[in-house]
């Protein structure tokens, strides 16, 4: 993947973007594109940026670490968002690490992050809406009980919530699980909704995503 493919990936993706926004009668900037970039090297890193990119994420946390330091001068230009599973063990270091964390699937979690949390936190909560066993995140009926808890937390600013929908052959497929999402965000009067990726992120704007979770249409397939 050379310099050049990625802005033209970007270009692509901002351009589907815009469309999906004007079907949904919406203004693309209602959406943030998050750049994931899990397993992506360093210096492809800096071409997104180089291309605009401001939001990166990242699903594991050694991982995140390891790149982190090679990015020290551009580090306060980005929001760099954790949006894998998050380990108990990994809360401190996510901590320092990360400004938002998308993936809180209990409150448990959210717990230890917040006595690790040495600012206030922008978090996302999980919620598994598809009911899939090998996935993460709070059962939808959980949801409105955990966000009370969280909410009394200190060092935790909970923005909203974030799923992953299945692997579906046709992308219209997953907007019965965007609207499940979207109506639980919008009983519990929270801003954000993280849902979409590659396959289905126009879809996801449409039923209302402001944020996507972009990997392979930017950065091609994962090496």
């Amino acid at each position: 993947m050379s310099e050049t493919d990625i802005a033209a990936n970007l270009e692509k993706v901002k351009q589907r973007i815009a469309r999906a926004c004007e079907r949904a009668g919406r203004s693309p900037s209602e959406v943030t594109l998050i750049a994931i970039t899990k397993t992506v090297p360093v210096p492809l890193i800096r071409t997104a940026f180089e291309a605009g990119i401001r939001q990166f994420g990242e699903n594991r946390v050694q991982e995140a670490a390891g790149k982190f330091g090679w990015l020290t001068d551009i580090r306060k230009a980005i929001t760099w968002h954790m949006v894998g599973r998050l380990q108990m063990n990994k809360a401190r270091k996510a901590a320092e690490l990360f400004d938002v964390v998308q993936s809180i699937d209990s409150v448990r979690l959210a717990e230890a992050l917040d006595q690790r949390a040495s600012r206030r936190l922008p978090i996302l909560l999980e919620v598994n809406v598809s009911g899939e066993a090998t996935k993460g995140g709070l059962e939808p009926d959980d949801v409105s009980a955990a966000v009370k808890s969280i909410s009394t937390l200190p060092n935790l600013e909970l923005r909203g919530l974030m799923t992953i929908a299945p692997i579906v052959t046709q992308p219209d497929e997953a907007r019965p699980y965007f609207r499940i999402l979207r109506r639980l965000r919008d009983e519990l009067g929270l801003k954000e909704l993280s849902m979409g990726m590659t396959d289905d992120f126009e879809a996801a704007i449409e039923e209302g995503a402001t944020m996507i979770r972009i990997g392979r249409a930017i950065f091609g397939e994962r090496r």
